[in-house]
């Protein structure tokens, strides 16, 4: 049987000391999970470690934790595979670093308060159908290919690996956060919620909402049932912004657009540029600007200055508004065609949801009936 090594970050509040790490040896299958090796340790060595899980098949979502890490679940997570990528740099002989997960206050050992850092975020999001009108007598029926955008959203096990991920809300703490951001995208795309302009509007307005997000994708890297939390938030923006028209107090969609039409009119990013029509989109915008913008652009300034620190703003094309160049050649015509193509074809994929068309025999392909050789009938 092979020998593994967990390093676990211990963190026992009754002895009044700091968080500690604590080796353990543990002799497992190399099929089993991290999860299987912590238990071992509670069972044969150490009894006071702590450690949440319920189900052990990735479906409860309770043993949410980092390994080596990355925000994962235990019993998800192969034990010999957590070893091969702990020493996967020097092929040494490092041990499988476990801590609890992060973004959330630690209670003892690997055990979290989820309910503060998750589940007030969910609660947050109003997770309830909200329909308009009586209720029917027995239930409310819908076709089932209104319901297929939503699966992936419904998927998730409200595990907390993405919050535990997010560097967003390492920075702001009151950022609503990706598993409550995905769980308010479930509502806002069913078609039997008739509050979906003012959900939109709600989460769209709270600076702390979905233009907090930064699009790091480590949610998506992180999710056990490939929910992917940021492209339902990516979908609440597109329709707060676009099929609603909802204009932000906190500028994310005027920022969104600018972006959009400065690299389609030039192919690469014109910082300084984009800057000013963030705030102050066209030529009105610019001669009477509103308070607002005034006070967002005043507001830049420091991170202008450490632009110019940095060298990442000092050449000319980059201080001046207007003045950075386009792709060369007729490269920049390729950009305008793929814009085109992706207006004509808005289509959002739902990745939770495959399947494959059943594949027609080739027309050269003879059937041979059942009972029949190769020379004809038998």
């Amino acid at each position: 049987m092979p020998e593994y090594t967990l390093k676990v970050r211990r963190y026992q509040p009754e002895t009044g000391e700091g968080p500690y790490w604590q080796e353990f040896k543990v002799d497992l299958d190399p099929d089993l999970s991290v999860l299987d090796g912590l238990l071992q340790v509670r069972d044969r060595t150490d009894g006071t470690l702590v450690v949440r899980c319920s189900c052990r098949a990735a479906i409860c979502g309770s043993c949410g934790m980092k390994v080596n890490g990355e925000s994962t679940l235990g019993c998800k997570t192969q034990i010999s595979e957590a070893h091969e990528r702990a020493n996967r740099r020097d092929g040494g002989a490092n041990p499988i670093v476990v801590e609890p997960m992060a973004n959330m206050p630690v209670i003892k050992d690997l055990v979290t308060d989820m309910e503060s850092t998750h589940w007030a975020k969910i609660r947050r999001v109003t997770p309830w159908l909200l329909p308009e009108g009586e209720p029917p007598e027995r239930e409310y029926v819908v076709p089932p290919e209104s319901m297929i955008d939503i699966t992936q959203s419904m998927a998730c096990i409200q595990c907390g690996a993405c919050v535990s991920s997010c560097l967003s809300m390492e920075v702001d703490p009151e950022f609503i956060g990706p598993a409550a951001l995905a769980k308010a995208y479930r509502f806002v795309g069913d078609p039997r919620d008739s509050q979906t302009t003012e959900r939109l509007y709600d989460l769209a307005q709270d600076p702390h909402g979905i233009y907090d997000c930064t699009h790091c994708f480590s949610c998506v890297d992180a999710c056990p049932k490939d929910v992917a939390p940021m492209d339902q938030i990516m979908r609440l923006r597109r329709l707060a912004g676009h099929d609603h028209e909802i204009d932000d107090v906190n500028n994310g969609h005027r920022h969104e657009t600018a972006f959009v039409k400065i690299i389609e009119k030039k192919g690469t990013l014109d910082e300084s540029l984009l800057l000013q029509e963030s705030y102050a989109q066209g030529i009105k915008g610019k001669l009477i600007p509103r308070g607002g913008a005034i006070k967002g652009l005043i507001g830049s300034i420091p991170t202008a200055i450490r632009g110019l620190r940095t060298g990442k703003m000092r050449s000319l094309p980059k201080l001046i508004p207007g003045v950075h160049h386009k792709l060369p050649g007729d490269a920049q015509g390729h950009v305008k065609r793929l814009y085109s193509h992706a207006e004509e074809h808005r289509t959002q994929l739902n990745l939770y949801i495959t399947g494959e068309e059943e594949l027609e025999p080739e027309p050269d392909e003879e059937k041979i009936e059942p009972g029949a050789d190769e020379e004809g009938e038998g």
